[in-house]
């Protein structure tokens, strides 16, 4: 059995023609699949390097098992990592080193769907994101298929409305008639509380702390200049981006296309996935 987890980070609006300080250019889906049998050890690693780079988050106890429950989060490692001083810079960098670390020992595979909005053009982001999820579903699949195996997929809630109508999009490809896909997936997209799942709090920090500054920079200088675009993510692409490349789970078609991994929806210079790892 395999796992799917699932995050985001961004917003769901259109962008304006000039961006006001805190618009947010990019919109990213990530997932991580996870093996079940590796579950434990990767919950006990990253408990273990929340302790050891972060000490001084508010536990609510010294039980091991409690340091689950606060989080770091990934929108404050980016923030320590392009905005803030040197010793900031140094705890997370050094901890996003043995996350990834950790996370090539246990196989753990990368899959994403990121999106470059354009200066005012429409963005639907209802149906931006029904229709990531929906891919991500088909990558997990194929997955899936080559290792023989089985999977679950579980997302970070978010309102209500909006996890019923990403599982209603599911739901109604895999129980129409006469439908194939998404067979090995045993169920549509549950949703979690992220202080409860290592997985999905991996998966908030690889999409907030190393995806979404790494697409922002390389996608969207020159055409947005705001909080959101740092030059200094630069860095981070550089450090992280062979890691992230050789994580990624891709394959090809039958026509030999290759498809998965880190995929790149460009509306600023429709560039490829290709500027992610340069």
């Amino acid at each position: 059995m395999r796992i799917l987890y699932v995050d985001e980070s961004g917003d769901l609006g259109a962008l304006p023609a000039v961006p006001a300080p805190n618009d947010q250019p990019v919109l990213v889906l990530g997932a991580l699949i996870v093996d079940v049998a590796r579950l434990e050890a990767i919950t006990q690693d990253f408990l273990n390097l929340k302790r050891h780079w972060f000490p001084g988050l508010n536990y609510p106890s010294n039980n091991h098992l409690d340091r689950i429950l606060p989080e770091i989060k990934g929108a404050d490692l980016r923030r320590a990592a392009t905005r803030q001083g040197r010793n900031q810079r140094r705890q997370a960098t050094g901890f996003l080193d043995h996350l990834m670390a950790m996370l090539a020992h246990h196989d753990v595979k990368l899959l994403a769907r990121i999106w470059i909005k354009g200066l005012a053009q429409p963005f639907d982001g209802r149906s931006v994101y029904t229709s990531s999820i929906q891919g991500l579903y088909t990558y997990f699949e194929s997955y899936l298929t080559v290792q023989d195996d089985l999977g679950v997929c579980i997302a970070d809630s978010r309102d209500p409305w909006k996890n019923a109508n990403v599982a209603h999009s599911i739901f109604t490809q895999k129980f129409r008639a006469s439908s194939t896909v998404y067979s090995r997936i045993a169920e549509l997209p549950t949703f979690g509380h992220s202080e409860n799942h290592a997985g999905i709090q991996i998966c908030d920090i690889l999409c907030s702390a190393l995806l979404y500054p790494i697409a922002a920079e390389a996608y969207c200088t020159g055409h947005v200049a705001n909080v959101h675009v740092q030059p200094t993510a630069a860095a981070l692409r550089q450090r992280f981006g062979p890691a992230l490349k050789a994580m990624q789970y891709r394959y090809q078609d039958a026509n030999g296309k290759w498809i998965g991994g880190i995929v790149v929806s460009d509306a600023l210079a429709h560039r490829h996935a290709g500027a992610m790892f340069a």
